[in-house]
């Protein structure tokens, strides 16, 4: 009965390399196809039988392995003369044989088994990297606004110089970019400060007329938004990590870990009582990695 088992065994062995290979292979195929589908923006039904090709493959190629590859003994069987026949010797030399080209057939489902696991590890890191987002490369370095841009709101309406009234506030973008996807970065706080011309700092003579400001909305320590006012102390809050910005002084931080001012656009006021920006920022928009050198 032991003998016979064991020559079933052998029997099933090359179908369930097969097997195992086929499973693990298609394991690979199924992350491989996850992987791809969530990186280009998702399909819940792709993604869901991808995952089920990827983790049946995994199961049902280690349990082929286990339940037929793995050796099943011990078998008790009767003990054999101590001299071999010539046919059992033979039978030894055979199988010698083909236990190396088990061996070279099971280093191969090796393989295929840590690659599976392996590319599955991998692709599990994809929605941690997603995450991330995009890198910003040289996308702070220039905006939108440039010389002679007109003041518009989110619904685009042109602002003039009679829109606010002395402590009033404002997000504004230049016409055109209202709604562009890069609005974020060309969003400005503009603030009425005053009734008269300001000068915030040597140099910017004539960038306050009629006691308007501008500044970048992106707060230069995490990226959030500068949006409120308050007008009792003239600063500019950022409500994400309490950085306020003292605006008569160029936005200066007083509080908070704000590393340096919020860049100011210049302005005037053309011939039709129009808001314009005398030209684009003088320096990066953002957080300050730029000023580390990466």
């Amino acid at each position: 009965m032991s003998r016979l088992r064991v020559a079933a065994a052998r029997e099933r062995r090359p179908l369930a390399e097969r097997v195992a290979a086929a499973c693990l292979a298609a394991s690979m195929v199924g992350t491989v196809g996850l992987g791809a589908t969530y990186w280009l923006g998702g399909q819940p039904q792709l993604e869901g039988g991808f995952l089920f090709l990827a983790l049946a493959g995994i199961g049902v190629g280690i349990v082929t392995w286990g339940k037929y590859l793995v050796p099943q003994g011990p078998y008790v069987q009767d003990r054999p003369p101590m001299a071999s026949p010539d046919p059992e010797v033979e039978a030894m030399n055979d199988s010698l044989g083909r236990g190396l080209g088990q061996m070279t057939r099971r280093r191969f489902l090796l393989r295929l088994l840590g690659g599976s696991v392996g590319v599955f590890a991998v692709v599990n890191l994809f929605p941690f990297l997603r995450s991330l987002g995009p890198l910003p490369g040289k996308s702070l370095f220039v905006t939108n606004w440039k010389k002679g841009s007109r003041l518009v709101t989110a619904s685009g309406r042109v602002v003039t110089a009679s829109d606010l009234e002395v402590g009033g506030i404002l997000t504004v973008f230049p016409e055109g970019f209202e709604g562009a996807p890069t609005n974020a970065i060309d969003q400005v706080v503009l603030v009425r400060a005053a009734s008269y011309d300001l000068v915030t700092k040597p140099g910017r003579e004539t960038w306050g007329p009629q006691g308007y400001l501008a500044f970048s909305k992106v707060c230069t320590h995490a990226g959030c938004p500068v949006g409120l006012y308050q007008e009792l102390t003239q600063q500019l809050l950022c409500p994400c990590h309490q950085s306020l910005f003292d605006v008569l002084t160029g936005a200066t931080p007083v509080f908070g870990p704000a590393p340096r001012p919020l860049p100011q656009l210049p302005l005037y006021v053309d011939p039709q009582g129009g808001l314009r920006s005398q030209s684009g920022f003088d320096e990066p928009i953002g957080p300050g990695f730029w000023e580390r050198g990466a």
